[in-house]
């Protein structure tokens, strides 16, 4: 009784790690299929309204009208890492984390201390803003390079179903178009805009080459050139993205065999590049009186200006000698 007990738990165990699996399973693929262009058609908005809502217009704001041409830089930038937030609501969201870092370091710090509330005050702030920039710039950069990642990835795919659409008889904007229904997010939706502008008047080769704007894919500027090219001159587009696929797909072998080459060279400046500012970020909340006790010497501020150039100058050269121009 006591092993067909035990088999009778095992058996149940299975059937419930299974069924959690196929949810699962089921869910993700629901996901690769199905983009966010298309849910937000499927729930009830209009094409207007995706489209406005995908592209997100630029705010006008104060940072906007104060310096028109960086903060255009900073949104597109935003708009490749895939957030729907605004640049001001990112810097409030950064705010609220350094004050939250810096309250606590200074509760904790005047509790350990029992005085020198200021001290504590003047270099938790400064050490909590440190640490917020320079994780909330390596978040935003993480954030773009993945998306930028999929979306190289999923480009070769997207191509070889336009190259079947155009050979089967389709229009290029309908090739387009089946991609786009056919293709998960990001590749998806950015398809389907392109479609959408070139519904709304825009010239295709205008579509893509905003899409090659939003982007900021290599790639992508690729598919655009070609594109512009053959409409100007002629040929067999099926041909020639065919051709562009098998260049993207020989690249991104090349491009991921320099990284796994390279991948020790980048850890190493990636580390070098981060200890120095994570170090005296650490230093100045759990030990302010570290550096503002040096405020008064005259010498100080003169070496600090020293040490941050020698900084910049390092990590241009470490730039240089791990990305790789090929």
């Amino acid at each position: 009784m006591i092993s067909l007990a035990y088999i009778a738990a095992f058996v149940a165990v299975v059937m419930v790690v299974q069924f959690f699996v196929s949810v699962g399973l089921d869910i993700n693929g629901r996901n690769r299929h199905v983009n966010r262009r298309l849910e937000l058609l499927a729930s009830g908005m209009s094409r207007d309204e995706v489209h406005a809502t995908l592209l997100r217009h630029k705010p006008r704001g104060t940072l906007a009208n104060a310096a028109p041409a960086a903060y255009e830089r900073v949104a597109l930038y935003f708009r490749q890492a895939g957030l729907d937030m605004s640049p001001q609501r990112f810097l409030i969201y950064l705010a609220i984390v350094a004050a939250a870092i810096a309250a606590i370091s200074i509760g904790l710090l005047t509790l350990a201390t029992r005085g020198a509330v200021l001290v504590n005050l003047v270099g938790s702030t400064i050490g909590a803003a440190g640490l917020a920039m320079v994780g909330g710039w390596l978040w935003l950069s993480w954030r773009r390079a993945s998306r930028l990642k999929r979306l190289e990835e999923q480009l070769p795919l997207a191509l070889d179903v336009t190259i079947r659409a155009i050979r089967a008889g389709h229009p290029l904007v309908m090739s387009v178009r089946l991609a786009a229904e056919e293709m998960g997010d990001p590749i998806g939706s950015e398809f389907g805009l392109i479609v959408d502008e070139t519904t709304y008047g825009l010239e295709f080769r205008e579509a893509l080459a905003n899409f090659a704007h939003r982007t900021g894919s290599e790639y992508v500027h690729f598919f655009a050139v070609s594109v512009s090219i053959q409409s100007e001159t002629g040929g067999n587009l099926a041909e020639i993205l065919g051709n562009l696929c098998s260049v993207i797909r020989s690249m991104q072998t090349l491009h991921l065999r320099v990284r796994a080459l390279s991948a020790e060279g980048r850890m190493s400046a990636q580390i070098l590049s981060a200890l120095p500012i994570g170090l005296v970020c650490f230093l100045l909340l759990t030990s302010p009186s570290f550096y503002t006790t040096k405020f008064d010497d005259p010498l100080f501020w003169p070496v600090v200006m020293v040490v941050l150039c020698w900084y910049l100058l390092g990590q241009f050269i470490v730039n240089r000698m791990v990305n790789f121009k090929y």
